[in-house]
């Protein structure tokens, strides 16, 4: 009914939150008492202005995996260049509840966080532009809007995914990948992964294997992408679309491509399964999609492995502009323009030596965060 909050999928937040100089700003815990429902909010570093990070909705979610989210946030914002810090949030539900459930869980959520000014919400996985506008009409504090709203709905216009397409184009520029007719695997055919897969085959890239929560599909030959899309948009898995050979869900990691895109959860490359990647080019697409020690056995491989928060700017680069009264053709060039030029950056200091792309990119970011501290009375002591 109206105002019902369920109860959720799975236990109570867990995990361990980690503190160092830069952060967290502020870790807070909710919990709906009269159903048990639990979220929580990690406001990482706020030096460069207010934070900008997603609401992740998900049965599983732990306060881990959100402060882990937040630091990605506050790097990805620096690199960037924007005037936003990081935060992240998780409500630990099931995402596909009925609409009505799903509304008062999210309200409830935005009440909650009222008064936390310093965190401006955003869409993640297993929230949308919808939930954006609840959050919006409870507490005025959301970007990703709808159009109607006067938002930019970057997940419809596939903001994210574009950047990750001005990302390939970076690398092609500097030989490290001849995009024309290079195959591409997507993990995670969703908001991220669909507008991923149509900008790469623009530039022409052969989608050749995808995935979602229910499966995975995979023809060397190429799959059809309308085909596909449609496949998708009508509900159905792709694991059981006629356009290609069932393989198992977990399996697309492996499968034999030049590009592998990662567009889902956290840590699905991981030292278990990392000797399985043939691909040649990671881009992550996803928020910490590899683990840190899989990211150094690709790099010592030969495998490049272009970090979360320089590949998978765009959508917050949008919600930037977005928030700060531009448009989506603004936001489009400025993706253009920020994700190219820290790739740029990220290849000089990188490429053909031991160092990660993720170390470099790290210092690059972390430099800026400090300069901003160093600006802010908040945070005595700290010099750029």
């Amino acid at each position: 009914m109206p105002g019902h909050v369920p109860a959720p999928e799975a236990g109570l937040l867990t995990g361990v939150v980690r503190a160092d100089d830069l952060g967290p700003a502020a870790v807070v815990l909710l919990r709906h008492a009269p159903t048990g429902t639990t979220a929580a909010v990690v406001v990482d570093n706020v030096a460069a202005g207010p934070a900008i990070g997603g609401v992740r909705m998900a049965a599983d979610v732990t306060v881990e995996e959100v402060a882990r989210l937040a630091r990605a946030m506050t790097l990805k914002n620096a690199m960037a260049g924007l005037p936003h810090g990081g935060a992240k949030a998780g409500i630990a539900a099931d995402p596909a509840m009925p609409a009505t459930g799903k509304e008062a869980v999210i309200r409830w959520f935005a009440r909650a966080i009222a008064d936390l000014r310093d965190y401006i919400v955003g869409p993640d996985m297993g929230t949308d532009e919808r939930c954006m506008a609840w959050i919006h009409d409870e507490i005025g504090r959301a970007v990703g809007l709808p159009a109607v709203l006067g938002g930019i709905p970057l997940d419809t216009m596939g903001a994210t995914g574009y950047g990750l397409a001005v990302a390939a184009d970076a690398l092609a520029e500097r030989g490290v990948l001849e995009l024309h007719g290079a195959r591409v695997a997507v993990q995670g055919f969703g908001a991220v992964g669909t507008h991923a897969a149509r900008f790469l085959a623009e530039r022409g890239a052969v989608l050749v294997a995808v995935s979602d929560s229910r499966g995975a599909v995979e023809n060397q030959a190429g799959l059809d992408l309308d085909a596909l899309l449609a496949w998708k948009a009508a509900g159905k898995p792709v694991g059981t679309f006629a356009g290609g050979d069932v393989v198992e869900r977990d399996d697309l990691v492996a499968t034999d491509c030049e590009l592998l895109v990662p567009a889902a959860r956290p840590d699905v490359v991981t030292s278990a399964n990392v000797d399985r990647v043939k691909a040649k080019v990671v881009l992550e697409g996803a928020n910490i999609p590899l683990t840190l020690d899989a990211e150094r056995r690709l790099h010592d491989a030969g495998v490049l492995c272009l970090p979360d928060f320089v590949a998978n700017a765009g959508g917050v680069i949008c919600a930037s502009v977005e928030h700060a009264g531009g448009t989506a053709a603004q936001a489009f060039q400025a993706i253009a323009d920020k994700v190219g030029t820290n790739v740029a950056a990220v290849l000089e200091r990188s490429l053909g030596t031991p160092t990660l792309p993720r170390e470099a990119a790290e210092v690059i970011a972390v430099e800026r965060v400090r300069e901003a501290m160093a600006l802010r009375r908040a945070f005595p002591g700290v010099t750029a």
